[in-house]
């Protein structure tokens, strides 16, 4: 079976991360699970990070960027990746560090 689009954003945010050496995970989302948490979040370098991944021109809904602004109050790092910027990851994450 295909890969959606999105997946594939996921797998190459994936595939830096680990590259990376960061800590993270995928919540499983369903009926008991938190609404709008990011798709990807984690830790690198004591910083909190979330990435919501998208395909295309998609844009987080209200509430994913609810969740996104949170972590950036918060003192952690929030990313919305898509195929144009999924090569910056790395770069991203290390920036909001620095």
């Amino acid at each position: 079976m295909a890969k959606t689009p999105e997946a594939k954003v996921k797998d190459k945010v994936k595939k830096q991360l680990k590259e990376m050496g960061a800590y993270y995970f995928m919540p499983i989302g369903g009926p008991y699970a938190a609404a709008g948490v990011p798709d990807i979040v984690g830790c690198y370098e004591s910083i909190f990070f979330g990435i919501e991944c998208k395909a295309g021109n998609n844009k987080p809904t209200v509430l994913q960027q609810k969740n996104l602004d949170n972590i950036e109050q918060n003192g952690g790092i929030a990313l919305v990746i898509n195929e144009q910027n999924v090569q910056d990851v790395t770069s991203l994450l290390k920036r909001g560090i620095g």
